[in-house]
């Protein structure tokens, strides 16, 4: 189904299974972000000649600085953003409190892979119509690492290789999967991939993650 481009965006979508990332609540935060998200969304799509945009650019600010007041210190909230439900909340992929994520929110299966399915707009272009490749590999990097953490492994992205195999297209349902392959020792071998609802894939990569928490063997 394709999805309408003057709507505001879509919220990814977790297919049945375990969810493994903070999906979108009926909070204030997350209604905030939603709505920074169709601002962001609605700016790239306005008329930038007819808009007031002088008078928009005004209340954006006020409401960056009432934010700004009520902020605590960085190093303050650098802590606070990794304490809590053990999956975060503000990573730019799949963080419901981040206004650059989709966000993409992802179910891990019995088969050991994990799944989501997320609808890109505006703010992620790179050619006319279709996904910027950094954004895809962005995508993939995060449900990568979150497929190592469903196998039960976690890992630093030690090497990315990405094959674009054809344009990957805005304004339709994405299916971004991924799985964990083989592991010796400290090192991971995960693969995944971007395809459309037909199944045609779009983008895939294979990856290495190292884990750093495996002693490794010393010379003697």
């Amino acid at each position: 189904m394709k999805v309408d481009p003057d709507t505001h965006p879509v919220v990814g979508k977790a297919p049945d299974g375990t969810v493994l990332t903070s999906a979108p609540q009926d909070t204030p935060v997350d209604r905030a972000t939603a709505a920074a998200r169709r601002v962001v969304n609605a700016l790239l799509r306005t008329d930038r000649g007819n808009a007031n945009l002088e008078r928009v650019a005004e209340e954006l600010n006020s409401i960056a600085e009432h934010l700004e007041e009520h902020a605590p210190e960085v190093e303050e909230r650098l802590v606070d953003m990794w304490n809590g439900e053990g999956v975060t909340r503000h990573d730019p992929v799949a963080g419901p409190e981040n206004a650059v994520a989709p966000p993409l929110v992802l179910a891990g299966r019995d088969d050991g892979s994990v799944e989501g399915v997320v609808t890109l707009t505006l703010p992620y272009q790179g050619p006319p119509g279709h996904v910027h490749g950094g954004v895809s590999a962005l995508l993939l990097d995060h449900t990568l690492g979150v497929a190592n953490a469903w196998a039960g492994r976690s890992g630093a992205t030690a090497q990315l290789n990405v094959r674009y195999h054809r344009p990957t297209p805005l304004f339709v349902p994405l299916t971004v999967r991924s799985r964990l392959v083989s592991q010796d020792g400290a090192k991971i071998n995960t693969v995944g991939d971007i395809r459309t609802a037909d199944g045609a894939v779009c983008v895939s990569v294979e990856a290495l993650f190292v884990d750093k928490t495996v002693p490794r063997p010393r010379r003697s």
